[in-house]
């Protein structure tokens, strides 16, 4: 049997790292909440500039990441509205 997922990075492996890179915040876990990171307008733009090019789409709202503030949350998004890359 073989197993794709042991190579494949989940959207939220991913996000959770977008959030640590872009937040400049190396504990961030799946849970944190991005306005208790330091979040702002700017770095919403950069978090979904970043899953833009991952994903290979240009249409992602940053809207999105205010109404979705976890790495958690957003991926569940992504995933049901963008698919996997």
């Amino acid at each position: 049997m073989t197993e794709n997922t042991a190579t494949a990075i989940s959207t939220l492996d991913q996000l959770v790292d977008v959030f640590r890179d872009i937040l400049d915040f190396a504990g961030l876990t799946e849970d944190t909440d991005f306005y208790e990171a330091g979040g702002d307008s700017l770095t919403a733009f950069q978090i979904t500039g970043r899953l833009e090019e991952i994903l290979g789409v240009d249409d992602i709202p940053v809207s999105l990441v205010f109404a979705y503030p976890t790495p958690r949350d957003l991926a569940e998004v992504v995933d049901a509205d963008y698919g996997r890359a």
